[in-house]
């Protein structure tokens, strides 16, 4: 499956740096929101010819994305969209869990009204989605997550959850689920909004724990919230 470029690189005047930055981003964006599945091989070559430039930048650009996790090389069989193993998916969720509640917090204690309206305005997105927009599904739910983490105003903190989301969406992006669990899915970050708004009797670690117990199966069970050992 090919992805859709709107706004090709120019194929003189760009930078390297610049076409390397485009291409990452375009790619990031297609594996995030399920057009590139996990296991999917990304073929150096097709990929020049979609973008309509050398081989270098997308080199460079899967690199980045290797870096990030979101590809694996294979030795001799080329670069793979990153295949979480469940172990994996609860490892990560246990950081995140930790992580998350501490910027719905700090989210809370920094709210602005523009902030809460452009939070509700999501979350009303979400509650109000219908089948056929799948990657705008993706999109919104990854945008409500990122404006919790930028309000919480500590960049490092906003990294960390950044990259160790951005593979959980790509390995579990909302496409792979039929439109009704979609729909159901989105419309529970109601529960998170009620949190950093204050209108909530949930402590965020608590609000945090039940988001993300609606997507993945057991995602404390490497945190202190487990019931037992790991």
């Amino acid at each position: 499956m090919s992805i859709t470029i709107e706004e090709p690189p120019e194929k003189s005047g760009a930078s390297p740096a610049t076409l390397k930055s485009y291409v990452f981003q375009a790619l990031r964006s297609a594996i995030v929101s399920g057009r590139y599945k996990p296991g999917q091989r990304l073929n150096e070559s097709q990929l020049a010819r979609e973008f309509q430039i050398s081989r270098i930048p997308i080199r460079e650009a899967l690199m980045q994305l290797s870096e990030h996790g979101l590809v694996m090389n294979h030795p001799r069989l080329g670069m793979f969209v990153t295949v979480l193993s469940e172990e994996d998916i609860q490892q990560i969720n246990s950081v995140r869990l930790v992580l998350e509640a501490e910027a719905i917090t700090l989210c809370s204690a920094r709210m602005t009204r523009a902030v809460a309206q452009h939070l509700t305005g999501l979350v009303e997105q979400m509650d109000n989605w219908g089948p056929g927009r799948d990657i705008d599904a993706a999109a919104i739910d990854l945008e409500f997550h990122r404006t919790l983490w930028s309000t919480a105003n500590n960049p490092y903190l906003a990294k960390a959850l950044d990259n160790l989301t951005t593979v959980l969406f790509a390995h579990t992006a909302l496409e792979t689920v039929n439109d009704h669990l979609k729909a159901w899915q989105l419309q529970h970050h109601r529960t998170l909004l009620n949190v950093v708004l204050g209108e909530s009797e949930l402590t965020a670690h608590e609000a945090m724990l039940q988001h993300l117990q609606i997507h993945f199966k057991n995602p404390e069970r490497f945190s202190s919230f487990s019931a037992g050992p790991g």
